[in-house]
């Protein structure tokens, strides 16, 4: 019955009632946003704006097929906006535009209310309610930037929204069986993750301290977070923190190469999950065990704040020629040796950035090796690059720290090996 009485409203009165109601919302807003000044300054807020919305919605379906009315009505109420601000800037001296353009968004509902989906029009008005109600938050967001901030996130929109999208798909030649488009789209996911984690530790989290810090850099590199980490443990007497920091941004390594899978191959990626999944939680009960155990007053003033920016064209540059030099490298391997070769290629591998090695391997789709081989593979490569974060962490880090990294370093690389074997 409620349904049968709703059908019949005419929908010019449901789209009327839709154009006041956001208007008032709007105009509600307005009156809040301007409560503590003079209302002689302003041009009008709740009654106005709602005003403008009904004004807009007369002249829209007075002649809806051309909009000629509508289109002079908008015209009229400029002018009427652009004499308020010039008198504006004359006699008060502000540069305020954002009303003006409320008005004119306001004014335009109800031609948006007819011809857009209604969820359309609802996500116009909540962004206006949003971003006015946020004025002071992106006025004290904008604080954090640096100069070269924009600078960055233009470099990340060259490189994944213009770039990539020109490369070939057709593979460079037969021996080389890639193309360039996967090369640099390897660059562009493995740079994504980084410049992710890079906002985060930069904006979200800017005054971490070092497990927080260990994890969100695990994201990054967690070869370059154990260096890290290592050193400050010369500096500082948080041993604990700091072991457990190293083997945190180890766990977070298996999980930022699960997300690299998932992109490139979602087969590999089911079955690394299980045991990548398993590597994480067994690295963060490893880091629970060794805070537990070296409890040590809260250090507020004790932040890892390495926010250097990971998007650089040499970096990316770089790593493409990695990417290249070891698709031939297991290329060749893969026909002389088969998977054992590619199995010792991936330990020797372990000692590098294992990043383009590890891509090259989730993007082989000629079928010359197989799933089982591949996934073997990234396991032994990251249990040789543990190997060698281990090393670093021992050469690097204070003498105090050495049993506890040997020791949770030593569990996960065990656990790798068995893997493999099993």
């Amino acid at each position: 019955m409620l349904m049968e009485t709703f059908l019949h409203i005419p929908k010019d009165l449901i789209h009327f009632l839709l154009v006041v109601i956001f208007s008032l919302l709007i105009g509600l807003e307005q009156r809040k946003l301007h409560i503590d000044t003079g209302f002689e300054l302003l041009f009008g807020t709740d009654r106005t704006i709602t005003l403008i919305g009904i004004f807009g919605f007369i002249l829209y379906i007075l002649m809806p097929q051309n909009l000629f009315l509508f289109f002079a009505g908008g015209f009229v109420l400029l002018v009427l906006l652009g004499i308020y601000y010039y008198n504006k800037i004359k006699i008060k001296n502000q540069w305020g535009f954002t009303s003006i353009i409320i008005a004119l968004i306001t004014y335009c509902l109800a031609p948006l209310i007819y011809l857009e989906p209604k969820w359309m029009v609802m996500l116009v008005v909540v962004t206006i309610l949003v971003v006015v109600e946020m004025k002071e938050s992106f006025f004290n967001f904008t604080k954090k930037f640096d100069k070269s901030e924009f600078t960055s996130l233009a470099k990340f929109i060259i490189i994944a929204g213009i770039i990539l999208p020109l490369l070939p798909h057709d593979p460079i030649s037969k021996v080389f069986n890639i193309s360039p488009y996967q090369i640099w789209l390897s660059i562009v996911a493995v740079s994504g993750i980084s410049y992710f984690s890079y906002l985060l530790r930069k904006f979200v989290f800017p005054n971490s301290g070092i497990i927080l810090s260990a994890i969100l850099g695990g994201l990054y590199s967690s070869t370059a977070t154990t260096i890290i980490l290592a050193k400050k443990s010369n500096e500082v007497n948080e041993d604990g923190k700091i072991s457990a920091g190293i083997i945190a941004a180890t766990g977070v390594m298996y999980l930022r190469l699960l997300i690299l899978a998932w992109i490139f191959n979602l087969s590999v990626a089911l079955m690394l999950l299980p045991y990548f999944i398993a590597f994480a939680v067994i690295s963060i009960i490893i880091m629970a065990i060794i805070l537990i155990k070296n409890k040590q007053p809260n250090n507020e003033n004790l932040k890892i704040n390495d926010t250097e920016n990971p998007l650089e064209f040499k970096t990316a540059l770089i790593f493409g020629l990695l990417f290249s030099f070891f698709a031939i490298i297991t290329n060749l391997v893969v026909s002389n040796y088969g998977s054992m070769g590619v199995n010792i290629l991936s330990f020797i591998v372990g000692v590098t950035d294992i990043d383009p090695y590890i891509l090259n391997l989730f993007q082989q789709t000629s079928g010359s090796i197989s799933l089982h081989t591949i996934v073997n593979a990234t396991i032994i490569a990251s249990a040789s690059n543990n190997i060698i974060k281990m090393i670093y962490a021992i050469i690097l880090g204070k003498s105090t720290i050495k049993r506890m990294i040997i020791i949770g370093f030593m569990v996960i690389i065990v656990l790798n090996i068995v893997s493999v074997l099993v």
